[in-house]
């Protein structure tokens, strides 16, 4: 992505490499241009690490005993299926489930529009003659949002330029990753983080919740069919989990909590996208 951004080429080009978005011959003929991957990378861990380190710093406020986070590496297009931390002693209170549930969603979404606002700023309008990526991004309204604020605070600067039409630095597409993290994350279902949340707050409607957003991501589908995967994949959560207790039913949550779950509602909305990726030439919406 590096080196297309700097030869003013499409982040998410596919030449004649054996797997589209793998150039192993390229990189093998200098493996010095790993070097590029860099920003990208650096960008993307530290904004996986803010969203963990948030349930990790909560965990120890609240006595709860959880491990330092874990990267999981993986050969697909960004490097990563993200990063965990396991949780080994109980969660005493639906108080502190809702509180180490919410804290990673927040400061993952904190660093990620930091980082955004900066990357917005190092990109650069799309050449005239630039092709269209042959794998697309879809934006969610975070993207829309920070690029409206930006163009109105420097309004003769390149974000004025139609955020369809910029070559977005690979730190945008790192922060990009990190919301698009977040979303997955605060679906309220299952053993995400929306999940502890619903439970935290309403312990009655959390199955039946969490079946809701089975049946919303499999309608989704018709739209981008990877969503049918998460589907599957969070039936199978819904099931493993089905009769586990997360924290004990009293005392009850109350007052500011309530807000900030609006606050994970609306962090949500910004963040999710109905259909995440487009490819060419493949049927994925």
């Amino acid at each position: 992505m590096q080196f297309n951004f700097q030869h003013n080429l499409p982040n998410f080009s596919a030449g004649n490499e054996l797997i589209p978005f793998f150039p192993f011959e390229w990189i093998f003929a200098a493996p010095r241009r790993l070097l590029l991957g860099i920003p990208f990378s650096a960008t993307l861990l530290l904004i996986l690490m803010a969203h963990e380190m948030g349930h990790y710093v909560l965990c120890r406020y609240y006595g709860v005993y959880a491990t330092l986070p874990f990267f999981i590496p993986a050969p697909t297009v960004i490097g990563t299926l993200g990063a965990v931390i396991r949780i080994k002693s109980p969660i005493r209170s639906r108080a502190a489930l809702f509180d180490i549930g919410i804290a990673g969603p927040i400061a993952g979404f904190i660093v990620a529009v930091g980082t955004l606002s900066v990357a917005l700023v190092l990109s650069k309008p799309a050449g005239a003659n630039m092709a269209r990526p042959d794998l697309q991004l879809g934006y969610p309204l975070i993207f829309h949002l920070m690029h409206r604020i930006l163009a109105i605070v420097a309004p003769a600067s390149i974000v004025s330029n139609p955020l369809d039409r910029m070559a977005l630095h690979p730190i945008a597409v790192a922060a990009w990753v990190g919301m698009f993290a977040t979303a997955l994350n605060l679906l309220p279902s299952g053993q995400l983080d929306g999940g502890h949340m619903v439970y935290a707050l309403w312990p009655r409607a959390h199955r039946l919740i969490s079946w809701l957003v089975v049946a919303f991501l499999a309608f989704l589908g018709w739209h981008y069919a990877g969503w049918r995967v998460w589907a599957a994949l969070v039936a199978a959560m819904n099931i493993l989990s089905w009769r586990q207790q997360q924290a004990p039913d009293y005392p009850s949550i109350r007052g500011l909590r309530w807000g900030l779950a609006l606050l994970g509602l609306l962090m949500l909305v910004l963040t999710f996208t109905i259909v995440p990726f487009r490819v060419d030439g493949i049927g994925w919406r």
